[in-house]
């Protein structure tokens, strides 16, 4: 028996507004210092999302993680863009993780399911979320953000930003600060949606370089592309030419490690 999901739609959701009656265990994580038990059992619970999170996506392939709104219907013209788009880096050999929630990420991960290309996702678990979208292969569900967010980067040679709200800004700038102060090789930062991106880097250069804030060539990090098909080349050239990626033999799962492959399987 399936149970219907009784939250509204993303776009008509209001802000949320914690219940006073329901434990939040991370408000109480971050709410200072804890017992030294509390902040003992902490530690293991990150360590051990880390742990599941490596040895799940070990063997997923090279990924491009595609981040947006979740706010947007079928119907929106961002949504198909990011179907369009991601079915193309799909067939191109790529595996297509998002945050496995509606909107754009619902959108990618449908557009490489329409090819047959590999689809999963790094979700979080959180007390007004939404159910996952129904096309991944491979579901990894996480309880710490910041866990979360280092899967959808280990795995990924590049990133596909589309329109989205505060989590899409979030992740866009911690990826461009990664760049920025080279903790991560100079990684694909694709932006698509011109008319809704380009006041931002206008007031990046007309703003903050002025100011002294960031550096003359930092904006050029993110690059504004339309076309799919040109995103795809970008991304496939990167890989090649930066990283050395190839078509050859994957990693397989060890059975003396009790591995498991992206859909299951020993």
């Amino acid at each position: 028996m399936t149970i219907p999901d009784t939250n509204p739609p993303p776009h008509e959701q209001g802000p949320f507004v914690p219940d006073k009656q329901v434990a939040i265990p991370e408000l109480r994580f971050l709410e200072g210092p804890q017992s030294r038990r509390f902040e003992f059992g902490r530690i293991l619970r990150i360590a051990n999302e880390f742990l599941r999170g490596f040895r799940r996506l070990h063997f997923v392939g090279p990924c491009v993680t595609v981040f947006g709104s979740a706010r947007f219907t079928e119907d929106n013209p961002h949504y198909q863009l990011a179907r369009e788009t991601s079915a193309l880096i799909a067939k191109a050999g790529f595996t297509i993780m998002t945050g496995g929630g509606p909107g754009i990420m619902e959108a990618a991960n449908r557009g490489a399911k329409d090819v047959g290309g590999r689809s999963i996702a790094a979700t979080i678990e959180l007390p007004h979320e939404q159910s996952s979208n129904p096309y991944l292969d491979l579901e990894i569900p996480f309880h710490y953000f910041f866990v979360r967010k280092v899967m959808l980067v280990k795995y990924s040679y590049a990133f596909v930003v589309m329109p989205g709200g505060f989590g899409t800004l979030d992740e866009l700038f911690e990826i461009a600060t990664l760049v920025q102060t080279g903790k991560v090789v100079d990684f694909p930062i694709v932006l698509m949606g011109r008319e809704f991106w380009s006041p931002m880097l206008d007031f990046l250069r007309d703003r903050m370089i002025r100011e002294g804030t960031i550096s003359a060539e930092d904006p050029d990090r993110l690059q504004i592309v339309d076309d799919p098909a040109e995103v795809v080349e970008l991304i496939s050239t990167v890989a090649r030419e930066r990283f050395g990626i190839t078509y050859g033999p994957k990693a397989s799962p060890r059975r003396l490690l009790l591995e498991r492959g992206p859909a299951g399987r020993r």
